[in-house]
């Protein structure tokens, strides 16, 4: 057997998840060559004061899992596309591997789950290697709101792999994206509230998918707000994406909400000629556009036009002024009754509410260096049954999917919506819709540039196919080697 490990995992931009599932399946390699070789460059770049910092912990299983992967492969057992494909997971969702789940706070820091997630039941019947977890801003970035993404309690700060910062508000899933960037991993698991997925991929010029809520189960994932939460993966391609969506999707009885949510099934080709993509301007890309990004977004949306695309812009949303403009208290309502409930079954670290989370992190200032503001607040609302919160959902709802993307959409008579970078987020993520993002190159500043793709919730298969297409016209990663850390 050729041992070629090195080969394809060295080249970052063309070690995706399907090239090395589609090499173990072949026997050209070995699921535990590949593990190996993950496991060095983390070790080789990951610790240290110089190093990464996106892993948070190592499972002890992995080269078990490897092992049992090439003896299926090997007695003619394929499970398929990912068997034997190593992946790393957020710290805020459960395995039974041994480690921890602390979401992030140091609270929780020696909390080790009861139970796995159903996500993680899934991908190891889909015969992928966990290689442990990442480390995330704390409790999805809601503990205060001067926090950058790459902090948290529990893991630190996690470093860019091209030499940025994961600032204010860039995603929570910020270690799961940096590893994806550093080839720690041939895709990694996140979670998306409203822009905790595609934030941190179009910032480490990746791509980053975030389903529809209630098409991947949340079971066993420390929740932020049930009614947008979804879990996604990154991956370097969008093909990727497909292949880690396929494996995790599908209803759970654990979760009711992906009971309400019929699977759609693998995304197929789409060409981009014909293709109808509405640019939403008006507060949207307005946001985030400046004199770095302009030249970069209009190049984007002339090659899209020259491959055949109709290009439809501005397609603006209806509602886009005043769903700017709104302050909810869904995001803090939800919040408590949802950490209340799993923090009073569970009783992680003696902890069994979120008034006692607040409790310990008074006496332990240095845990939360930029307090607790967002938690603070969080406690205080009166619960899902209060008038405030039903009219603020209400509210969000019909500000975000019926007089923002289905009005948008059906205007233009457009299949998709393209944003650059994470500007679409609060619009996606309070109608709780599928949404891509996929790297553009770079702008004028040589930062990562990327675009956001997105549709109607339950058009998963739509908006794959649709940016599949786009990325064959417009995909381009930014890579950078790497320092060994020191």
């Amino acid at each position: 057997m050729e041992n070629n490990v090195f080969d394809i995992g060295a080249c970052i931009g063309s070690a995706t998840a399907k090239s090395i599932g589609a090499a173990i399946a072949a026997r050209h390699i070995t699921a535990v060559e590949v593990t190996q070789w993950y496991l060095a460059r983390i070790d080789a770049y990951n610790g240290g004061a110089s190093g990464l910092n996106c892993v948070r912990s190592l499972s002890s299983l992995a080269l078990d899992e490897a092992r049992r992967a090439d003896a299926e492969i090997a007695a003619g057992q394929h499970r398929g596309p990912l068997h034997g494909v190593p992946y790393l997971i957020k710290d805020n969702v459960f395995t039974l591997d041994g480690s921890c789940a602390s979401a992030g706070s140091r609270a929780l820091a020696s909390f080790i789950p009861p139970y796995e997630a159903t996500i993680v039941s899934r991908l190891r019947d889909a015969g992928a290697v966990l290689l442990g977890k990442t480390n995330l801003t704390e409790f999805a970035d809601f503990v205060a709101d001067t926090m950058p993404a790459e902090f948290s309690g529990a893991g630190g700060v996690v470093r860019h792999p091209l030499g940025l910062r994961y600032g204010r508000g860039l995603g929570s899933s910020v270690g799961s994206a940096a590893a994806v960037g550093a080839g720690f991993c041939a895709f990694a698991i996140g979670t998306e509230t409203q822009n905790s997925i595609q934030a941190p991929a179009v910032h480490t010029s990746i791509v980053g998918f975030k389903p529809s809520v209630g098409t991947v189960s949340r079971h066993g994932i420390v929740p932020l707000v049930p009614s947008q939460d979804s879990p996604g993966p990154l991956t370097l391609t969008v093909e990727d994406a497909a292949l880690v969506f396929a494996a995790i999707a599908g209803p759970d009885a654990h979760d009711t909400a992906t009971l309400a949510r019929l699977p759609e099934g693998h995304a197929g080709e789409r060409s981009i000629r014909g293709l109808r993509i509405g640019i939403p301007r008006r507060y949207v890309a307005d946001n985030v556009m400046n004199d770095c990004r302009e030249a970069v977004f209009t190049r984007t949306i002339d090659a899209l036009r020259d491959a055949g695309a109709v290009i439809v812009d501005p397609c603006d949303l209806p509602s886009a002024e005043p769903l700017h403009e709104v302050r909810s208290c869904v995001f803090r309502a939800e919040f408590k009754e949802s950490l209340n409930n799993l923090l009073s079954t569970l009783e992680p670290c003696g902890l069994s509410s979120m008034a006692a989370l607040i409790e310990w992190n008074r006496a332990h200032p240095d845990a939360i260096p930029y307090g607790q503001s967002l938690l603070e607040a969080a406690n205080a609302t009166e619960g899902l049954a209060s008038a405030g919160y039903v009219a603020d959902r209400r509210r969000d709802i019909a500000l975000s999917v019926d007089a923002g993307i289905a009005a948008a959409l059906q205007s233009a008579r457009a299949d998709v919506l393209l944003a650059p970078m994470a500007a679409a987020a609060k619009c996606t993520g309070k109608a709780g819709a599928p949404v891509i993002a996929l790297p553009a190159g770079a702008d004028a500043n040589g930062e990562p540039f990327g675009v956001t793709v997105f549709a109607m919730p339950g058009d998963d298969r739509a908006v794959l196919e649709a940016a599949a297409a786009i990325e064959k016209v417009v995909g381009q990663r930014i890579v950078k080697e790497l320092t060994r850390a020191g």
